[in-house]
């Protein structure tokens, strides 16, 4: 579905990433893990089309990926961002619905927006309270919510668990599960290595904006360098 070929990405002088390579099969949960400043959010942003690639290539069920944001979303790739970024004098209905900005089919929306409320039920009893006015955990509903509204064949999660609490984190990824089961692929960036290297079919390590380390999740779990740099583990 997805490959990124030695994907380069510059701020000004400065390297962000640095020949990325991986692909992401269709119907896979892959991850992104690494530290803060390791390139992450910068590889999730240029997939979206927020940022312009220095060098390389990305290309999306076979074709190259579209320059421009707007187009990105309607090929089928949506980016749920990191800390949310939701409207915050919105409510969260008016949230939702401009995840659906660029459609056009009324009744899909409207269908899509209860399957929503199925997903994320406290979303339900939130609907005309504004987005900024709700928890840190809701909020992150909220945002997967307004993701999944254009119908993403990949949607792209830029730390999910970011500032929420234990339970509010087994939540997210139970969520994230499910949201495979029905069908999306998931390119997933996450700092919680262990639960993420846990869900994921594949994983990619990076590290000051390089691969070091690419494979299926569970072996990454148990690869030496893993365990002690990322999981906290020193045997």
């Amino acid at each position: 579905m997805l490959e990124v070929d030695r994907l380069s990405v510059k701020y000004g002088e400065i390297q962000a990433l640095r020949e990325v390579s991986f692909k992401v099969a269709p119907g896979r949960i892959v991850a992104v893990i690494g530290a803060n400043g390791a390139g992450k959010s910068t590889l999730m942003m240029t997939l979206a089309g927020l940022l312009a690639p220095a060098a390389g290539r990305i290309l999306y069920e076979g074709r190259p990926l579209p320059a421009r944001a707007y187009e990105v979303v309607g090929k089928g790739i949506s980016l749920v961002p990191e800390r949310r970024r939701l409207y915050a004098n919105l409510t969260v209905r008016e949230n939702l619905l401009m995840g659906a900005y660029l459609r056009r089919d009324k009744d899909g929306i409207q269908a899509d927006m209860e399957k929503m409320y199925g997903l994320f039920p406290i979303l339900a009893q939130r609907l005309n309270q504004y987005a900024g006015t709700l928890s840190g955990g809701e909020q992150q509903m909220a945002a997967i919510a307004r993701g999944l509204m254009s119908r993403p064949k990949l949607l792209l999660l830029d730390e999910p668990s970011l500032g929420l609490a234990p339970l509010m984190v087994e939540s997210v990824f139970n969520t994230i599960r499910e949201i495979r089961r029905q069908g999306t692929t998931i390119l997933l960036a996450e700092q919680n290595a262990f639960q993420a290297l846990e869900m994921a079919d594949d994983a990619v390590v990076l590290e000051t904006g390089s691969v070091i380390l690419a494979g299926p999740g569970r072996e990454l779990i148990a690869d030496p360098l893993v365990r002690k740099a990322y999981l906290g583990i020193r045997h």
